[in-house]
């Protein structure tokens, strides 16, 4: 008991001197990439214009009940007609790189069954010129959660192999038609927290689970999620080698994955609940990464799944080997976990994927730092640095980027909205965080905060608020927030101390 109230206090103590200490834009290299990140479908709107097909979520929001205020992402912030004004927005916080998806439907409405949609691609030309104009560089997502919905009609999309030949066909007309100007790009976002609500428990489409894991009409969550986690793997190895093999020479680009990435601390001071920890890492992150830079799944993850974890071939381990230029990590928050192989653990407390690790972000009642407005998103800004050296440690220090930061607001006041003084202490915290993980030699190029402007958030629709700017979705109107105020002075005044913005009422 006294060694876990240490520790607390020790981690109490760390993240208030992250929280409260100095930062400055000169700790970071010159050529370090400061931006914001956004998706497609969260964004964009204009879902049936510009000969645009229907995508999985197009179709997933206006049928399932699981969006938690019934919205979809329809017009959303009506990016697509909107985006000079947000490239102005960017431009004015003085960033000099953004993150966006573009919408596989959108280009290929029907996937390779139809034809390429010369609107889309226009579209998606005007932005990054606009872009490059402004001095902003564009980083490129391939897919962010969304594909043709009529993928998933022929075929089960992710379920089946003929996936794999479908996104490297897409994933070449963009590298054909835009990779003179994209130098960074990355085939999926965060794969590993796409299949848990997709395949295990439910949520997002095509929305398959099994009990009681999740409350589903079809799915089997003790074997699909491996299954579409195969494909998307191979599929990242498949386009990263049309690249490498034909474009890369030319264009001089990079590619990459990126990883949503929960840094895991042991519930108790026993080894037991160590080896928990390093085990939930390694089927969420291991799970992806380890093929991509080592050739085959964790060995942890081969024990304990036996032959429901797919198998690659020698051909195909030669090919996923060193498939990455760089690797994305989105870190928002830390967790405990408690291990259940040699405990006794509730069936619905461990995770579908059978680690047989207990999660949670409570000991004794004392949550592991603040709690957010989104559910488990604890503020501990110290698992910032501890995530990105056990990338950097298990992979070869591979070249990293931070694809995603944020703070979650709930949906309150506009006064309050605006006021976000916890997402500026969320935010340099974490900023501090990372600069010590540099300091320490891991080789971290990039930062994107999440988001731009307020977005649909998937299953939560319009009830969570991320944005440096807040937006009014009836007007569509855009109006920054303290934190978009901080962040303009951190990159635009180098020998700023950021500490300065709490001048004001706190409260």
């Amino acid at each position: 008991m006294k060694m876990r109230k240490a520790m607390a206090l020790a981690l109490f103590l760390h993240n208030f001197l992250l929280i409260s200490g100095e930062l400055h834009r000169s700790e970071f290299p010159p050529s370090f990439l400061f931006g914001t990140s956004t998706s497609s479908y969260q964004i964009e709107g204009a879902y049936l214009e510009g000969h645009k097909g229907l995508s999985n979520w197009d179709v997933f929001t206006h049928h399932s009940v699981k969006i938690r205020d019934g919205s979809n992402g329809d017009v959303a912030d009506d990016h697509y007609n909107r985006y000079m004004g947000d490239i102005e927005l960017m431009h004015a916080l003085g960033v000099n790189s953004y993150r966006f998806s573009i919408s596989w439907s959108r280009v290929l409405p029907r996937g390779s069954f139809g034809g390429v949609n010369l609107v889309g691609i226009k579209f998606y030309n005007t932005l990054i010129d606009a872009l490059l104009i402004k001095g902003i560089q564009p980083f490129v997502t391939l897919s962010h959660f969304d594909c043709p919905q009529e993928l998933e009609e022929r075929f089960g999309a992710w379920l089946s192999p003929q996936m794999r030949k479908e996104f490297s066909f897409y994933a070449e007309l963009c590298f054909r038609e835009f990779g003179d100007r994209v130098k960074h790009w990355v085939t999926f976002n965060e794969p590993n927290l796409m299949l848990h609500f997709a395949y295990t428990i439910g949520g997002f489409p095509p929305d398959r689970c099994s009990k009681p894991f999740g409350n589903c009409s079809s799915g089997d969550s003790m074997t699909e999620p491996f299954i579409a986690a195969h494909n998307i793997i191979l599929s990242h190895a498949l386009a990263a080698n049309i690249y490498k093999t034909n474009y890369q020479i030319k264009q001089k680009g990079l590619i990459g994955i990126v990883m949503a990435v929960t840094w895991f601390e042991p519930l108790r001071d026993i080894i037991q609940d160590y080896l928990a920890s390093q085990r939930a890492l390694s089927f969420d992150v291991a799970w992806f990464l380890d093929p991509l830079v080592h050739g085959d799944y964790p060995s942890d993850m081969q024990q304990m799944l036996g032959l429901r974890l797919p198998m690659f071939s020698s051909k195909e381990k030669r090919l996923l080997k060193n498939s990455l230029d760089f690797i994305g990590v989105n870190h928002y928050s830390s967790l405990y976990a408690m291990d259940c192989k040699s405990s006794s653990c509730n069936m619905d407390d461990f995770d579908a994927n059978n680690a047989l690790i207990y999660k949670t972000g409570e000991r004794n009642g004392v949550p592991i730092g603040p709690l957010t407005a989104m559910p488990n998103s604890y503020v501990v800004p110290s698992g910032m640095e501890k995530a990105v050296m056990y990338v950097a440690q298990r992979y070869n220090n591979t070249p990293m980027y931070i694809t995603e930061n944020g703070y979650a607001q709930h949906d309150v006041s506009l006064e309050i909205l605006l006021n976000d003084v916890d997402r500026v202490k969320y935010l340099r915290g974490y900023l501090n965080s990372l600069r010590n993980a540099m300091r320490k030699g891991a080789d971290v190029r990039g930062y994107f905060v999440w988001s731009i402007i307020d977005n649909f958030e998937w299953a939560f629709g319009y009830t969570l608020r991320f944005g440096l700017y807040h937006v009014d979705f009836k007007t569509q109107e855009r109006t920054p927030k303290r934190s978009a105020e901080w962040y303009k002075e951190f990159l635009t005044d180098p020998a700023i101390q950021s500490k300065t913005v709490f001048t004001h009422n706190e409260s």
